[in-house]
């Protein structure tokens, strides 16, 4: 099993969930998050002042899937989050050892 960690824009959610639902995803997290990348944050104005914006909102979504299914599912988040523009956001992938159902105590593949 693999667990996906994707980071996008907080604008781009609900295409790459309804994305996902198409291909039979059936969980995710999500977590409200802020960071930045190559893009260093910017700066704005506010009440005639200038000021930086160090941190930007994005999305965090976390996916445990399949080995097999590993590669459909980052196709399918690449394809729904992507803008072309910079800070559309980055796929991790890690491995995990153990998944346990808390309610069943199903473990491993059936308890995704």
């Amino acid at each position: 099993m693999k667990l996906i960690t994707a980071v996008i824009k907080p604008f781009k959610l609900d295409e790459v969930r309804e994305s996902l639902s198409e291909i039979g995803v059936t969980g995710l997290t999500v977590t409200e998050v802020k960071g930045f990348g190559r893009q260093k944050g910017h700066t704005e104005m506010y009440r005639g002042a200038e000021y930086v914006v160090d941190f930007l909102p994005k999305i965090k979504i976390e996916i445990v899937v399949s080995t097999e299914d590993l590669e459909r599912v980052i196709d399918t988040i690449i394809k729904s989050a992507k803008t072309g523009k910079i800070g559309d956001g980055k796929i991790f992938v890690t491995s995990v050892e153990q998944t346990i159902r808390i309610r069943t105590g199903e473990t491993n593949e059936s308890a995704v």
